[in-house]
């Protein structure tokens, strides 16, 4: 790649033996270092170290031991505004914008202009949307909450106000997890932007066949330690994947087509406001139908009326054979409708509570007794289901704050399985899930449909969609455009289908930059 600097240029940042430990190690004698204009990938399974590694660099985190250096002198930030006042700056995997300010106000927090110390909000509303352009939000109003928007589109955001600011080192932590494949390309856009200022830029992601496309370099970490660096165009995706886990992973699911079988979910004219309008489809038991469509085409907002997360205006949800009245997630639950929520940190986990406790909150009564809650049946509990899971943690009494990503998402899918619910939607089941986890989660949802179960799953990868789904409808604008069978979807029809909703109205955020 034309703005990769050669090996024998001053390091950017190099990091020296930085270890760290939580109930047990973490990282252990880290070595790195990063040139400018390079892209370093780092690769590795949930709990590998990667995310604590970013963190200690952008000053969230003190390392145990260990020096880094930036620009060859000393750099040890204590703070987040430390590190950013040195020129290093992240995005973190889990969102950190304000919900109850406007998406200007998020994108310029810490330098908000002003005049007669007031905020000056037309140079701010100005700025944000040329920042707000770059990343395919022209169409969006500057002034609109933040509260509003999908959370794609909060994503975009956060990437926004980091490549906006001046930095020599950006950290991208799982970026692309909730973009579509239009939102990763204008993604990718700037970060070849960043690279050609000389910007060094580590990259995390589980998606590895679209890190190829911009990386220089890649570095595997399992269990804490750095078990290889390689020239990207040196190295397997295969190669890197058993670096990662230290065996071979299949890239096949066999799942045998369903048999015919009792509609468990059938949504008819379900509809709200423009999100939503007028969508209808059916589940049967045993089926998995995904929905595919672009952030914001109504994919989540149609979960969520089903789960009585949001009230519909109009529209009727049956669960076998039964129209229920359903105002609130409670009474989907009662009904034998689970959902597994897109955003965890919000939505799906209480991230100071206990694996324990989050594991078994969705079916209380198991484990309660004369109105008392018995803790040897909830950490059986838990301890099954992080065993089937696989799930990685110190005991199941640690903090869901303190883990990966991607095992908070095994606690967020795994708490419902032991809870007898005949449908089960999944809003991005894979979220920040490395490539080893994700057939183990899989091969869950293949468990769970020969179970008898319908599961509804939301996904912005098209690959797992056709690797998982019975059928695949596309939504568009608010609709449901087509459906397709296993036999006969394609990544190129799914995309015709998803963009055919918005070819009337043309929206300036759907335009190419």
């Amino acid at each position: 790649m034309s703005s990769f600097i050669e090996p024998q240029s001053q390091p950017l940042l190099q990091i020296n033996g930085v270890s760290m430990s939580y109930a047990g190690p973490v990282l252990q004698d880290v070595h790195l270092s990063l040139r400018p204009g390079e892209v370093r990938v780092l690769a590795g399974e949930n709990g590998a170290g990667k995310s604590t590694l970013s963190k200690i660099i952008c000053g969230l985190v003190t390392p145990l031991a260990g020096s880094m250096r930036l620009n060859g002198e000393a750099f040890a930030p204590t703070s987040r505004a430390q590190a950013e006042e040195r020129g290093v700056r992240m995005v973190l995997q889990e969102l950190s914008l304000v919900n109850t300010l406007s998406i200007a106000e998020n994108l310029f927090l810490r330098k908000l202009p002003s005049r007669f110390g007031f905020v000056d909000y037309a140079r701010l509303n100005a700025a944000a949307a040329q920042c707000m352009a770059q990343v395919g939000l022209g169409a969006l109003d500057p002034a609109t909450p933040v509260s509003r928007l999908g959370i794609g589109q909060r994503q975009m955001i956060e990437i926004a106000a980091n490549i906006s600011a001046d930095c020599k080192v950006l950290i991208l932590d799982e970026p692309t997890a909730m973009l579509t494949g239009r939102e990763v390309d204008l993604l990718f856009v700037q970060i070849e932007r960043l690279k050609a200022k000389g910007v060094g830029i580590i990259y995390i992601s589980h998606r590895l066949e679209e890190t190829k496309r911009i990386a220089d370099s890649i570095s595997v970490l399992r269990d804490g330690l750095v078990v290889g660096t390689h020239a990207a165009d040196a190295i397997s995706i295969p190669e890197v994947v058993k670096l990662m886990v230290g065996r071979e992973v299949g890239d096949r699911l066999d799942r045998p087509k369903p048999q015919p079988s009792a509609i468990s979910l059938k949504v008819q004219n379900l509809s709200r406001g423009k999100a939503v309008r007028d969508v209808s489809f059916e589940a049967r038991g045993g089926e998995i139908f995904g929905i595919a469509g672009l952030v914001g085409s109504g994919r989540t907002e149609t979960l969520r009326l089903i789960y009585g997360a949001d009230r519909r205006d109009s529209g009727r949800v049956s669960v076998s054979g039964s129209e229920r009245a359903i105002g609130s997630p409670y009474d989907a639950v009662r009904h034998g409708i689970a959902m597994v929520s897109e955003d965890r940190k919000e939505q799906g986990l209480l991230l100071p509570q206990s694996i324990r406790v989050n594991t078994t909150l969705s079916g209380i009564a198991a484990v309660a007794r004369a109105g008392w809650l018995s803790r040897n049946k909830e950490g059986a509990i838990a301890e099954r289901i992080g065993k089937l899971m696989s799930l990685r943690a110190s005991s199941v009494e640690q903090p869901v704050g303190q883990l990966s990503g991607g095992n908070q998402q095994k606690i967020a899918i795994g708490r419902w399985l032991h809870r007898e619910c005949d449908v089960m939607l999944f809003d991005e089941p894979t979220r920040g899930i490395d490539v080893g986890a994700k057939f183990e989660i899989y091969k869950l949802m293949a468990q769970l449909a020969a179970q008898g179960k319908a599961l509804v799953v939301v996904s912005s990868d098209l690959v797992e969609l056709m690797l998982l789904c019975d059928r695949i409808a596309v939504m568009s604008a608010g609709k449901m455009v087509r459906t397709f069978g296993r036999d006969e979807a394609s990544a190129d029809a799914i995309m015709e289908a998803a963009f055919s909703g918005y070819v009337d109205a043309a929206p300036a955020a759907l335009q190419p930059i």
